[in-house]
């Protein structure tokens, strides 16, 4: 059966490069696309860049430039990055400066504007007397009334993960000049979240597929009571209000940039002449979210809020976020340059390395750390040293001994057949867990496999009995490939260029994967070489150095 499935990964803040925390949050969304795509469903993977907010103008303010300036570098940046060097394989990535999108936000907030689920109200907002202008969310720092966390935002602590209430930060600062603001009264437009608070309990308790720091933190945030919320501010920059007398004022970017899931898909259906509706207007479609920790509110109250006042739209089905990756121990930090830039990962390692290490070490139930030891380590012994070396070490046996290729045997032994019910039983075991958004057990999965086809390579022993017994030694090494030929398929939403590789050398052309168990068939193998590069101790110093500057 033909499925709608709809992945959207959250958008990157453009006011600064990616670092590896980033990408960990993100990588999950292109293998559930990769692997829907390859059991035959109609994929729709959107994401884009978030050009607005404060985060950027304060950057633009530093740097000395327009805002577009900053937000159009890291946008550029980022489809280097996450496409170009991930192989991120998203159907469209926008940004949210395009017209379509810019149109979407405001055909939304007219909408709810229309019904009453956003109304303007007077109230007392921080000012910056010696900035002379109101001060954003994020332009406000101070101590968390629910943690004590001594460095919350105006609009999110990152200590609790509790949306803020601005004026209950205690001890507020200007984070331009440092100085306490004074409170004067504005008006602005409020969405009345209060309005939404039962249906949005109605669709947790009735949903399935969320992770659990999702769904528990979902859960307190209603349990606690959901207030309305200001979705406009006082800023140049950012898509104005569409009604008249206040057009000054900007839509706030934790209402605008959601958004951009929908307008993306507009976007899509645009450039490829396709219908957008057939995945947010079918009840059947499936729809998963993907994110870090951070950004849990947005996707699972606010986002599914602005939904069900809109109408007739697709409610979030799978919510997969992540918790907080570290680096050795940790916190990443750009102001003290604790951090390993994506771009400058990309110039030294094989992406392949990294998509590896952040999923089989990934944070999905708890916080992980990156070590640079622990990657070596990982991908030596596991990537290198199991997948690759059973990848490589049988089909370069094949193709030094069997130039026709090998013949699958009609009769395997127990071994083999053992081997090739494991090998059969992986892709249901595989494909039950990407869905549920188990992505390491996933994985997991096929390296069992692969552990099991050493240990066969090890037990047959096809270098003695190619001389012995080489109709034999064809018949393992023929079953032995045949699993290659799954892992090829096993492994692709997990590593695509490693499935590449394997399909390369075995004369299989890589767009005719299919999620299914292939048919058993001769194997011929051309030119082989290894999968993967060793990473060196040496290596391994350079990069800690870099850390320690």
């Amino acid at each position: 059966m033909n499925r709608k499935i709809m992945i959207g990964a959250a958008l990157p803040y453009a006011n600064g490069s990616l670092h590896l925390g980033h990408v960990a949050g993100l990588i999950g969304a292109d293998v559930l696309a990769r692997y829907f795509r390859l059991k035959g469903d109609s994929v729709l993977f959107v994401s884009g860049s978030d050009c607005h907010g404060t985060p950027i103008l304060f950057e633009a303010e530093k740097q000395k430039t327009h805002p577009s300036v900053i937000a159009e570098k890291y946008h550029r940046e980022f489809v280097e990055t996450l496409i170009d060097g991930m192989d991120f394989s998203y159907d469209f990535f926008t940004k949210t400066t395009s017209d379509v999108h810019r149109e979407t936000v405001q055909d939304i907030f007219l909408k709810l504007y229309e019904k009453n689920d956003i109304y303007k109200k007077t109230e007392r907002l921080p000012y910056c007397k010696k900035c002379k202008k109101f001060l954003p969310d994020r332009y406000i720092e101070g101590k968390c009334y629910l943690c004590n966390f001594t460095s919350a935002r105006g609009d999110q602590c990152d200590g609790c993960g509790s949306l803020m209430e601005t004026k209950k930060i205690i001890d507020p600062k200007c984070k331009i000049c440092e100085s306490s603001p004074l409170w004067k009264d504005a008006e602005h437009f409020f969405l009345r979240l209060s309005g939404f608070e039962k249906k949005l309990k109605k669709m947790v308790k009735e949903s399935s597929g969320w992770r659990i720091n999702a769904r528990n933190f979902t859960e307190k945030l209603l349990h606690q009571g959901l207030h309305d919320r200001s979705i406009t501010r006082d800023t140049e920059w950012g898509i104005s209000v569409p009604l008249r007398g206040y057009e000054s004022k900007k839509i706030y970017v934790w209402f605008e940039a959601v958004c951009a899931y929908l307008s993306a898909s507009k976007e899509w259906s645009l450039l490829k002449k396709r219908n957008w509706e057939d995945f947010w207007k079918n009840k059947d479609a499936i729809h998963y979210y993907v994110h870090g920790k951070d950004n849990i509110p947005f996707h699972s109250v606010i986002w599914p809020a602005i939904l069900l006042g809109y109408g007739d739209l697709h409610l979030p089905d799978k919510i997969i976020s992540s918790e907080y990756l570290t680096l050795e121990k940790k916190q990443f930090s750009k102001s003290r340059n604790w951090a390993i830039w994506l771009s400058d990962f990309l110039e030294d390692f094989d992406s392949e390395t990294l998509r590896y290490y952040l999923i089989a070490n990934g944070s999905e139930n708890s916080d992980a750390d990156f070590s640079w030891e622990e990657f070596s380590s990982k991908i030596n012994s596991e990537l290198i040293g199991n997948f690759g070396n059973y990848v490589y070490r049988t089909l370069s046996f094949i193709e030094k001994n069997y130039k026709d290729g090998v013949v699958f045997p009609e009769n395997p032994d127990e071994s083999s057949s053992s081997f090739l019910k494991l090998a059969e039983d992986s892709f249901p075991l595989v494909a039950s867990s990407i869905e549920k958004g188990h992505l390491r057990k996933g994985l997991q999965a096929v390296f069992k496999l692969v552990d099991y086809g050493n240990r066969y390579i090890n037990d047959k022993e096809p270098w003695s009995t190619v001389k012995s017994d080489p109709q034999r030694a064809e018949r393992d090494l023929a079953v032995a490939a045949h699993v290659i030929k799954c892992l090829a398929v096993l492994i692709s939403p997990f590593l695509p260029e490693t499935s590449q590789k394997i399909c390369n050398q075995m004369n299989t052309s890589p767009d005719n994967l299919k999620w299914i168990y292939p048919s058993p068939e001769k194997v011929s193998v051309k030119k082989t070489n290894p999968l993967y590069k060793k990473i060196d101790e040496e290596e391994v110093k350079k990069q800690l150095s870099l850390l320690k500057k």
